[in-house]
């Protein structure tokens, strides 16, 4: 095994010492990126299982630290990396379905660790979490690797337990950059990205006007910096969105497949909800449903009204073009039909978009397919498009 990985590496070596992009095809390019990128999932699965297996070779504390200092170096990552990565690797022994499909190219290392983890906590989730490690966005994976977490853990427990391992730090590294690292509960952590987003689109706002294009990271910084120095004034306070089926509601708790989470975070417990509605800042909107089922409103307004807004919210916590993972602050509300020719505004006919699938479907004709909720984003040649999968259909 370790003389096939030293050949692989001077085959790897030579075609790396030699390869010209400018020299693909440009039908081949895609695939090149598809072979190279599974390529190194495979080797990112090899590496965590040897780590794995390096850190259960000798005395439990000095083998681990070892092992993670190697993978750190070996991989060019953070020993916070490094560690997820190892600790992956361990949980892959029990994971022979996880295991296959890492070793398959068909997980990243981010990846592998969301899926890893879960499945390590709620051992159903597997085919769900791999499913959707194909198709969708490292976000959505993010977001359904907490559900399946918490669908086997007890949330208060956890609540009082992140409650006690609460931090935040600060430092400056050696380049001079200023750092912040806030880690606690849950529901305090949106308390404070609802308190901070006014202002991150006040400054959004401020940048269009003077002709900026910067990431929204950058404008939640500017946001951050603005919520500290503010005083107590300046935009008004964003909502918090707290999401729960009926049963859950009547009952105290959920149970299978039911949702009680702060839309944008994840899963929480009843408590933590109480814990918002006693503080009273910022307000909590709340969405009752019945498993997936939103009622459908009509107006005749433009815009989604307030009932239509928090229903959009629920179902597009992110934006709804396959495999993207922007989260809602930065989507726009997108009329299937488009308003001038309607003039109705119909929940069922809405979708979120981020600007980007937004401005592709506006300006390039870029569609989502016929369905609900997340879905293809395909171009116009697409035959899965609206227009021709309509034209298609007429005898």
């Amino acid at each position: 095994m370790c003389q096939t990985l030293a050949e692989l590496r001077q085959a790897a070596t030579a075609l790396a010492a030699h390869f010209d992009p400018a020299l693909v095809a440009p039908g081949q390019l895609a695939q090149v990126l598809r072979d190279a990128g599974a390529i190194e999932k495979m080797m990112a699965a090899v590496a965590s299982l040897t780590a794995a297996r390096m850190a259960a070779s000798g005395s439990a504390t000095t083998a681990a630290r070892q092992a993670v200092r190697e993978l750190a170096h070996a991989s060019g990552t953070s020993l916070f990396e490094a560690n997820k990565a190892l600790e992956a690797g361990k949980q892959l022994a029990g994971q022979p379905d996880v295991a296959a499909a890492a070793l398959a190219g068909e997980l990243s290392r981010p990846q592998l660790a969301l899926v890893a983890g879960a499945v390590a906590v709620n051992a159903g989730a597997a085919p769900q979490l791999l499913g959707l490690a194909r198709t969708g966005s490292l976000q959505e994976l993010a977001d359904q690797s907490a559900r399946a977490r918490a669908a086997g853990q007890d949330l208060e427990a956890r609540r009082k337990a992140v409650h006690l391992a609460r931090s935040l730090r600060s430092y400056t590294d050696a380049s001079g950059t200023w750092h912040l690292h806030a880690q606690g509960p849950l529901q305090q952590g949106a308390q404070v990205m609802a308190a901070l987003t006014p202002f991150a689109d006040k400054a959004f706002q401020a940048a269009r006007k003077e002709g900026r294009r910067e990431r929204p990271e950058a404008y939640a910084f500017d946001g951050l910096v603005g919520l500290a120095t503010s005083g107590g004034s300046g935009p008004s306070k964003s909502q918090v969105l707290w999401r729960v089926d009926l049963a859950t509601m009547v009952r105290g708790y959920p149970v299978d497949d039911e949702v009680c989470e702060i839309a944008g975070f994840g899963p929480v417990s009843r408590q933590a909800v109480i814990d918002l509605l006693e503080c009273g800042d910022p307000f909590l909107k709340a969405v009752v449903t019945k498993g997936k089922d939103v009622v459908s409103v009509a107006h005749l307004g433009r815009r989604p009204n307030a009932h239509q807004q928090s229903a959009l919210d629920w179902m597009f916590p992110i934006c709804a073009a396959e495999g993207c993972g922007t989260r809602a602050a930065y989507l726009e509300t997108d009329h299937r039909v488009d308003w001038a020719k309607s003039r109705v505004t119909v929940l069922g006919l809405l979708d979120r978009l981020c600007k980007f699938h937004h401005r592709l479907k506006t300006y390039d004709g870029w569609a989502l397919v016929h369905g609900r909720g997340k879905r293809a984003f395909v171009p116009p040649g697409d035959p899965r498009h609206p227009r021709r999968a309509a034209k298609e259909s007429v005898p």
